[in-house]
């Protein structure tokens, strides 16, 4: 544990500390992008943050290779060689659309490539393991188409979900940190040396996303772009399929044994690594859903770009940014570590259910309360920021009134733009009116 820990470390220090040259090198490039109707910042931001992604990658990868116990993984299997080859082309094209904005098809052609580079170097889908049936070998091609979809499903559900800042590295790194803890499991608690690949893969993603983040929230001051999204995807399906085609169900010990029932209960630890990217692909899936029926039932097309995909929403109904990012933070958790936590079989099977049902009351409570704003108690209110204090609403509705008392013959300074070191929203955040006549820039 203490080597995956350094690892994680590494990353993300080399991933943070490089993330402000970076910044830098892509404001003098230019990979600043226009506006566009449906984003919500309100200036142009830098992208290019997918560059110290994939250093981060690298520097984990070189630290795991020298150290005393997870260099066997470099030794015993092409896994990680692969990932990194992978990964490289991956982010090739991600860095060439932030900077010159690539056609959508040529960017699913390089996402195939890439993940047939994995394939070739031998990260494959060597079986599928059915609830049921049990396990199912896989031919050649069967192994290869499979793996190649579940990489562009993937890398497409985190670069969908890459709307507001912060929110696509937050969600995949609590999907990372839920795939850790189980794959650990597999390999610590089980003895299967073949789980090792995937667990440094999950602890090398949450290093690289942990030092994204903190350039990354709001008000992000730059963005990963396409170099940075699609990165992220690919690794955390490399890991899904490291672990699927490597458990023998025989060497977990496993009691198959009763009803048809407690056998699929029981074989679950398999099925987990199937079911994982799911915990990641779940929002954005739903989210796909709802755009397409909803442009459809407006007469669009199903591919046109608009403003009503759920972070929109959440902001819409009175959410802050920092709090929409926080309640899709909040389901991905649950969704994840619920998944992690069902899969450990026990006879508390049913307390984990319970526990899952009334997390989600209270994530849909926090979604009902858009507008609720915590207030200290009397003897704290100098300890805590002025908005939660009690009365800072009147105070501040009084001050609004005598502002708008002001002479017309006083002059008011003119507004102070951002800039681009600094914040990407000020002021009051502007209701969106009209979704429909948002239009995409592409």
């Amino acid at each position: 544990m203490r080597e995956y820990l350094l690892t994680l470390c590494i990353t993300a220090a080399v991933t943070y500390l490089l993330t402000g040259p970076v910044r830098k090198f892509a404001i003098v490039a230019g990979a600043m992008p226009e506006i566009r109707a449906r984003d919500v910042h309100r200036e142009p931001t830098p992208r290019l943050g997918g560059i110290a992604m994939f250093f981060g990658l690298c520097a984990g990868l070189l630290v795991a290779d020298h150290l005393t116990n997870l260099d066997k993984v470099f030794d015993s299997s092409n896994e990680p060689r692969a990932l990194l080859s992978g990964a490289a082309l991956i982010w090739l094209i991600g860095v060439l659309d932030d900077k010159f904005e690539i056609d959508a098809l040529i960017k699913l052609g390089g996402q195939m490539i890439a993940a047939g580079v994995m394939v070739m170097q031998g990260l494959t889908i060597l079986w599928l393991p059915i609830p049921g049936v049990g396990t199912v070998g896989l031919t050649q091609w069967q192994g290869t188409l499979l793996t190649v979809a579940l990489v562009v499903i993937t890398i497409n559900a985190v670069n969908f979900v890459d709307g507001l800042d912060g929110l696509a590295a937050g969600m995949v790194c609590i999907a990372a940190a839920a795939f850790f803890l189980y794959a650990y499991r597999i390999w610590y608690g089980y003895g299967i040396e073949a789980a090792a690949p995937a667990t440094l893969f999950a602890a090398i993603l949450m290093g690289m996303c942990l030092g994204f983040l903190p350039h990354n929230m709001h008000p992000a001051r730059i963005f990963m772009g396409d170099s940075g999204s699609m990165l992220i995807g690919l690794v955390l399906a490399a890991g899904a399929i490291s672990m699927t085609g490597q458990i023998d169900p025989d060497a977990l010990k496993l009691n198959l044994g009763g009803s048809t029932r407690d056998t699929t209960h029981a074989m679950l630890p398999v099925f987990i690594p199937l079911v994982m990217p799911l915990t990641i692909i779940a929002i954005p899936f739903a989210d796909l859903v709802l755009a397409i029926v909803r442009r459809t039932w407006n007469g669009q097309s199903p591919f046109a770009a608009d403003r009503g995909h759920l972070h929109h929403r959440l902001l819409e109904i009175g959410h802050s940014h920092s709090r929409a990012v926080l309640i899709m933070y909040f389901w991905s958790a649950l969704i994840a570590f619920g998944a992690v936590a069902y899969s450990v079989h026990s006879a508390s099977g049913m307390w984990v259910v319970l526990t899952i049902v009334a997390l989600s009351f209270v994530g849909l409570v926090l979604l009902l309360l858009p507008r609720f704003t915590p207030h200290a108690p009397r003897w704290a209110q100098h300890l805590v920021p002025p908005r939660y204090r009690r009365g800072a609403r009147s105070d501040d509705a009084s001050e609004a009134s005598e502002a708008s008392e002001t002479p017309e013959d006083e002059e008011t300074p003119p507004p102070v733009p951002a800039g681009v070191n600094g914040a990407t929203a000020i002021g009051a955040r502007s209701r969106f009116t009209d979704r429909r006549k948002a239009e995409s820039s592409r």
